[in-house]
């Protein structure tokens, strides 16, 4: 076991986690305008929360896990947006074959989403826990 001085440490800067915070907002803002139907408020907060999703995923592309469940998020925004849209213009229910309809696109980028978190944590996460192989004379 690694002693905890030893320990990698991640921190974030203020500017960030305060971003952070506002992204939230944003998205929370997004949701209670789908959920209320409030269509002007539901689509205008796309846009600064999806920015905000791509820029905090740029901030951390050099931590792996940062990278993979920044990306995922991004992609969850982007389906979730979709679906939003679909709902509002009255597509998500329209019939596209094999029982799937409208809504079921979203599916596209929830799967990215779900496929980057399995390849960090079935190939890379592994990878970053074994201990180094050193070889010796």
């Amino acid at each position: 076991m690694t002693p905890p001085s030893e320990q990698f440490v991640y921190t974030i800067p203020a500017a960030y986690r305060r971003l952070e915070n506002l992204h939230i907002l944003f998205w929370l803002l997004k949701d209670i305008g789908w959920c209320m139907i409030w269509k002007p408020l539901g689509i205008s907060m796309i846009f600064p929360t999806l920015s905000i999703a791509l820029l905090i995923t740029w901030r951390t592309r050099g931590i792996k896990a940062e990278l993979a469940h920044n990306l995922a998020i991004v992609f969850w925004i982007t389906a979730n947006s979709y679906w939003m849209i679909s709902e509002f213009a009255g597509f998500d229910a329209v019939q596209l074959g094999y029982g799937f309809t409208g809504k079921h696109l979203a599916l596209v980028p929830f799967l990215l989403g779900l496929s980057i978190l399995a390849y960090y944590y079935l190939i890379e996460k592994p990878r970053e826990t074994q201990p180094e192989q050193v070889a010796t004379l």
